[in-house]
C-alpha cells in the first residue's frame, strides 16, 4: 500500500489506519456532471468543490481536463482553490490527456491523475479495436508518462467486472509495476451483484501481485438498483476506496450515493469496522446544495436526504416515534443535518401523533373532543393528500376545514418594474361584512403582495421561511407556496396551490392571517368566560419581511 502518513483531523481525533479507513473519492463534478440535465458551469462546479470539501471527501474528481477548454478551466480553477481535498483529472490512456490533465493540476496542493482503459473483451473488440496485449502495453506506457508529473496515479479498469478476472490480476499487476497506487475495478453497466462483487475483489487481492502496494477502489453504476450495495460488498472484500457522487447522479441511472454509503459505514460501524473522513452533518447541505446549482430535486423517497427519509405519516409509525424514535429510525436527522423529525398528517396517522401536532400548534384537547375532531379529521384525510396546519386548527375550533376565513380574496394584482420593485393591490371580504382593499410596494411581486394584506388585514407578520416549488409539470404546472411567519412571540404556517405562484403566496399568507384571527377569537371567548381581561390581537411588535423566493 502507498505510504500514508497516519492522519488527525483538526479536532485532535485519534491516528488512524490506512487499513480501518475507506476513502472516498466524490466524481460529482465528472461523472455526475455527465448525467443529461445536470451540467454546472464553472461558477457552479467551483461552488459544489468547496462545499464537497468541506464534507470532507477524500479526492475529488474536478473533470476531464482534454473534454472542453472550459472543463480544463474548470479543473485549474477548483485545484487552485482547494487546500486540503486531492484534485483529480481524468484521462485516457492518451499522451495528449495525459499532459493536459497535468497542465490543469499544476497548481493544486494534493493532485492525482485518473486514467482509464477498457479491459473487457466486448469493449476490447467493438470499442477498442486491441488485443490483451495491446491494452496492457497501453496500460503500462500511459501510467509512467502520467507519473512523470504526479506520484499519485490511479488506474481505472473500465467495464472490470466483465473482464475475465485473470486478464485483471494481469493488467493490475502490471499497473502496480508502473507505478499506480489506486487500482480501480469498476462496475461500468451496473451489471454486477454483490456476492459476485466479494469474490472478484476478493480474488484480486489474493492474486494480485504487490497487491499490499495499492488501495483498490469500487465504482458502481446503478443500472440494477445495486450501486451502493455492491460498493459495500467490495469494502466488505477489502477496497478501501469508493468512487461516487452526491445524490446518486450519474450517466444512466446514476452512480453509487455518497450519502448512503458513508452512513451505511456509520450506522452499521460494528458490522463494518470502518469509518470516513466525512462531516456527515453537512450531508443535507451539500445535497440541496446541488439540488440548487443543478435544478434537479431529490426525490422524496431517496434514502438520508429526501423530504421523506426522516418523515411518518403511519399511526402506528408514529406511536412508536412518539414513544422512542429508535422504534423507526435507526439514526437521528440531526446526523445528516437535518433539523428534525416530521411526523406527516393523513390518512394513515393516528391520534398520537395528531393530538400532539394540535398540542403544538396551542389546542390542548379533552379525550371527548379529541373523538369528534379525529373522525373530522380521518374524513377530511380521505379527501385530501396534504392536512395543513390550518385545517387543523379550523378542526380544533369546530369549524369546516375547508371553508377559509373569515378573510377572502376578492382581487389580486401584481405588477413587476424592472430595476424598480413591484407593486400590488388586493380587495379582500370579511365574513363580519367588511370590505378592505389595499395598495403596497416591495422589492419583488411577493414583498409587494405580504404588505398589502398585512395593510389590509392590520396583522403584521415577520416571514421567516418562504419557499415555492412545482407540484407538477408543463407550462400549466402547479405551484405551492409554503411560509413561516412570526407573530405575537409565535410561527404561524401557511401554504397553498394555484397555477400562478403570485396568487399562491396571498393565499399561504392569508391562512396565516387568519389562523392569527381563528386563535385570537378564541382566547378571547376563554379569557371573558374566566373574567380575565381581553386578549388584544392587535398588539405586536415591528415586523420585518425577509422574503426570498
Amino acid at each position: 500500500m502507498t505510504t500514508e502518513t497516519a492522519a488527525s483531523n483538526d479536532q485532535g481525533e485519534r491516528a488512524e489506519s490506512a487499513e480501518d479507513r475507506v476513502r472516498i473519492f466524490d466524481t460529482t463534478l465528472r461523472d455526475g456532471e455527465q448525467a443529461p440535465g445536470f451540467s454546472m458551469d464553472r461558477r457552479a462546479k467551483l461552488c459544489m468543490a468547496q462545499a464537497l470539501e468541506a464534507l470532507g471527501v477524500d479526492i475529488l474528481e474536478a473533470g476531464f481536463p482534454q473534454a472542453s477548454p472550459d472543463d480544463f478551466a474548470a479543473v485549474d480553477e477548483i485545484a487552485r482553490t482547494l487546500r486540503n481535498t486531492t484534485v483529480c483529472a481524468l484521462a485516457r490512456c492518451q499522451s495528449g490527456d495525459i499532459d493536459t490533465a497535468a497542465r490543469a493540476l499544476e497548481r493544486a496542493r494534493h493532485s492525482r491523475i485518473h486514467l482509464f482503459l477498457s479491459t473487457s473483451p466486448l469493449h476490447r473488440e467493438h470499442k477498442l479495436g486491441m488485443s490483451k496485449q495491446q491494452v496492457l502495453d497501453t496500460a503500462i506506457a500511459s501510467i509512467e508518462h502520467a507519473r512523470k508529473y504526479c506520484a499519485d496515479v490511479e488506474f481505472s479498469a473500465e467495464d472490470a467486472l466483465r473482464t475475465e478476472p485473470e486478464f485483471l490480476v494481469e493488467i493490475f499487476s502490471a499497473a502496480i509495476a508502473a507505478g499506480a497506487s489506486t487500482l480501480n475495478a469498476p462496475d461500468t453497466v451496473g451489471y454486477t451483484t454483490p456476492a459476485e462483487m466479494v469474490e472478484l475483489f476478493t480474488y484480486l487481492r489474493r492474486n494480485v501481485r504487490d497487491a499490499h502496494k495499492a488501495v483498490f477502489s469500487s465504482h458502481c453504476h446503478d443500472d440494477l438498483g445495486m450501486a451502493v450495495a455492491n460498493s459495500l460488498a467490495a469494502v466488505s472484500a477489502g477496497a478501501r476506496q469508493v468512487e461516487c457522487t452526491i445524490n446518486g447522479i450519474g450517466e444512466r441511472a446514476g452512480n453509487a450515493a455518497l450519502e448512503e454509503i458513508v452512513m451505511a459505514l456509520k450506522v452499521r460501524a460494528p458490522h463494518f469496522g470502518l469509518h470516513t473522513r466525512i462531516d456527515t452533518r453537512k450531508l443535507f447541505p451539500t445535497s440541496r446544495l446541488l439540488t440548487q446549482l443543478t435544478g434537479q430535486a431529490v426525490p422524496r423517497n431517496k434514502a438520508v436526504v429526501g423530504d421523506n427519509a426522516f418523515a411518518h405519516e403511519s399511526g402506528i409509525h408514529q406511536h412508536g416515534m412518539l414513544k422512542h424514535r429508535s422504534t423507526y429510525e435507526i439514526m437521528r436527522p440531526q446526523d445528516v443535518g437535518i433539523a428534525e423529525t416530521t411526523l406527516v398528517l393523513g390518512k394513515h396517522s393516528g391520534r398520537h401523533a395528531l393530538r400532539q401536532r394540535l398540542e403544538t400548534l396551542g389546542h390542548t384537547v379533552d379525550d371527548d373532543a379529541m373523538e369528534g375532531i379525529f373522525k373530522r379529521f380521518k374524513a377530511l384525510a380521505d379527501r385530501k393528500r396534504d392536512i395543513r396546519d390550518e385545517d387543523l386548527e379550523a378542526l380544533a375550533l369546530g369549524q369546516d376545514p375547508d371553508a377559509a376565513g373569515p378573510w377572502h380574496i376578492t382581487q389580486l394584482t401584481t405588477s413587476s418594474h424592472l430595476g424598480s420593485g413591484a407593486s400590488a393591490t388586493v380587495k379582500l371580504s370579511h365574513e363580519d361584512g367588511r370590505e378592505v382593499g389595499e395598495a403596497a410596494i416591495g422589492d419583488g411581486p411577493v414583498d409587494a403582495v405580504l404588505r398589502a394584506i398585512e395593510r389590509a388585514t392590520g396583522t403584521e407578520m415577520t416571514l421567516t421561511r418562504f419557499n415555492v416549488r412545482a407540484i407538477s409539470e408543463g407550462g400549466d404546472a402547479q405551484g405551492q407556496a409554503q411560509m413561516t411567519a412570526r407573530h405575537a412571540q409565535r410561527d404561524w404556517n401557511g401554504s397553498s396551490v394555484s397555477t400562478d405562484i403570485i396568487e399562491a403566496t396571498a393565499h399561504a399568507a392569508l391562512a396565516i392571517v387568519n389562523r392569527i384571527e381563528r386563535q385570537a377569537e378564541r382566547s378571547t371567548t376563554d379569557e371573558y368566560s374566566q373574567g380575565r381581561p381581553l386578549f388584544d390581537s392587535r398588539a405586536r411588535g415591528h415586523a420585518q419581511q425577509e422574503t426570498s423566493a
